[in-house]
């Protein structure tokens, strides 16, 4: 009942094995890994096999990393949408009422999530045989990093079921275990590259004390989430859990919400107790006032509670004990809205989809800019407020800490940049919420665009200097840092104050950074012209 006779293990594994999107997953996920390695590939004419070349160790090491990184991101869009995937679909009830134990069905659910990101680990076994005649690594590191990489995809998939268990959207459930699975992506990271030198330590912590831990961590939320099946709250029609906000608040561990005081109210505003003004935009009335608190407070709870626990240590070691590094604690404040901003866009107009009123009101008298601004303004709104809350750090360490006060100007651009970001994410997420069907859908490709802008062209510059490439080649992928405010932030000037290695002043490269807003604008004129037209068409935007 369990394993071999789990009928939604049969049914899952068959339902996601069976699509398209797996065939072509595991072609993407092998085509990258490969694409790596043969870039990566050593140019040296002749290799001293005996000694370990530093060339084939860089790129064992990076295609242990790449694919850990990739592993980890894909594992929480699989399992996230496990059981909020029942809510959705309105067969939540059912799966309740059925005589399969609670446990048998998260074991089930997890199993068939993970399934296909086992596939494509032991695929890549193949690449990764090809690096080790060169040396660098020997075949007992490699089972140590594939041990650790499978139980990491295991323990971040309990993550992402558990969170399913508690949320009624995939979109939140996602969301909350981004932000769990992120702390710990970059513990692994330091650790396996902090312990690069001594190989036997790091050998052995990776195949014993990791995976006692780790899985010890998986039956523990395994449990929670079966037990909260066993036990589940209250339940209306269409197994939608009826949420008492007043018994929420009573029962919340550490923050609680309240929406008529500030700063709550500027995220979260109470619900209206008025009729709506003449010449007020109905969309943004009733977004704001309604679809926030619709689920209940427990997202931006959790939300808000994890940004600010990381955010801590990070203030101290970027803006105080490491100031020269003070651009990374804003590349955690950009992460941390390309995981949470998109969620209030990206169901915008997939949920009115979803409810079956799209049509309506497309057939209202809004104009599609009342209509968009509306839904934008909402959602730009609570994910620029919660990010701000990350911005006082910064501000904050700046104040402080003498060493900035030379330096307002890059202390100034990094706060545009964020904002920059907030504004493009916005509009990532509701021209995906157009142009797609469904959230989860739709939030996932929005994750897929910013990644691309914001990550590959970072990648590649990386690679570049990491790999020694030539001076033409590595300038002209400089140039796509453009794209990406992480190469933004890096590239603007700071003086001795901050960057006390070099006696000279630290120029930075400031068309990087002007190329960025000018490409960042040209972005948002060209997605609201985009949407603007798609909906004044309204093809393919029927429910019919």
């Amino acid at each position: 009942m369990y394993l071999f006779e789990n009928p939604v293990l049969q049914r899952e594994l068959l339902v996601n094995l069976r699509t398209k999107r797996a065939f072509f997953l595991l072609a993407i996920y092998q085509i990258l890994l490969a694409a790596v390695v043969l870039i990566a590939w050593p140019t040296d004419e002749r290799l001293d096999l005996s000694s370990s070349p530093p060339s084939a160790t860089k790129l064992v090491n990076l295609f242990f990393l790449g694919q850990y990184v990739i592993a980890s991101l894909m594992a929480p869009s699989f399992a996230a949408g496990t059981i909020t995937g029942e809510k959705e679909r309105k067969t939540y009830e059912m799966l309740l009422a059925s005589p399969l134990r609670p446990g048998a069905i998260v074991l089930g659910k997890m199993i068939a999530s993970l399934t296909h990101i086992g596939m494509l680990i032991v695929g890549s076994l193949p690449i990764i045989v090809l690096c080790l005649p060169l040396g660098g690594v020997s075949v007992y590191e490699v089972l140590a990093a594939y041990l650790g990489l499978i139980v990491s995809v295991i323990l971040f998939g309990a993550i992402g079921v558990l969170s399913s268990s508690y949320f009624t959207r995939t979109a939140s459930s996602l969301v909350v275990s981004y932000l769990a699975i992120l702390p710990l992506v970059m513990l692994a990271v330091l650790f396996w590259n902090s312990l690069s030198a001594d190989g036997d330590l790091r050998l052995k912590l990776a195949v014993l004390v990791f995976p006692a831990f780790g899985l010890s961590g998986v039956i523990l939320m395994g449990a929670a989430a079966a037990g909260r099946m066993l036990y589940p709250p209250d339940v209306g029609s269409e197994g939608k859990e009826v949420i008492d906000l007043e018994k929420e608040a009573e029962e919340a561990v550490g923050l609680v919400i309240q929406p008529d005081q500030f700063p709550d109210r500027l995220f979260a505003p109470p619900k209206k107790q008025e009729l709506m003004p003449d010449g007020a935009n109905p969309v943004y009335d009733k977004e704001i006032h309604s679809e926030i608190f619709s689920q209940g407070t427990l997202m931006l709870r959790l939300v808000i509670q994890i940004s600010m626990v990381l955010a801590i240590p990070l203030m101290g070691v970027f803006l105080f004990f490491r100031a020269e590094q003070a651009p990374w604690f804003s590349v955690y404040v950009i992460v941390f809205n390309m995981l949470v901003g998109p969620v209030f866009l990206a169901s915008s107009m997939t949920s009115e989809r979803e409810r079956q009123t799209l049509d309506l009101l497309l057939t209202t008298t809004l104009t599609p800019t009342q209509i968009l601004w509306g839904k934008f303004v909402v959602g730009f709104r609570v994910s620029a407020v919660l990010t701000g809350f990350l911005l006082w750090p910064l501000l904050l360490g700046s104040a402080l800490n003498h060493m900035f006060w030379t330096n307002l100007a890059a202390v100034a651009a990094m706060f545009a940049i964020v904002l920059m970001v907030c504004l493009v994410n916005a509009v990532v997420a509701l021209t995906c919420s157009l142009f797609q069907r469904k959230t989860s859908i739709a939030l996932l490709t929005t994750y897929a665009v910013l990644l691309f802008l914001y990550v590959v062209p970072v990648a590649l510059s990386t690679l570049a200097k990491t790999l020694d490439f030539t001076e033409p080649t590595s300038e002209m992928l400089g140039w796509t840092g453009v794209a990406s405010p992480f190469a933004a932030l890096f590239s603007l000037p700071l003086d001795t104050n901050l960057v006390k290695d070099n006696p000279a002043v630290n120029q930075g490269n400031l068309p990087i950074v002007l190329g960025y807003f000018a490409f960042s604008a040209t972005l948002l004129v060209l997605s609201a012209i985009a949407m603007v037209l798609r909906l004044r068409s309204r093809r393919g935007l029927s429910d019919d």
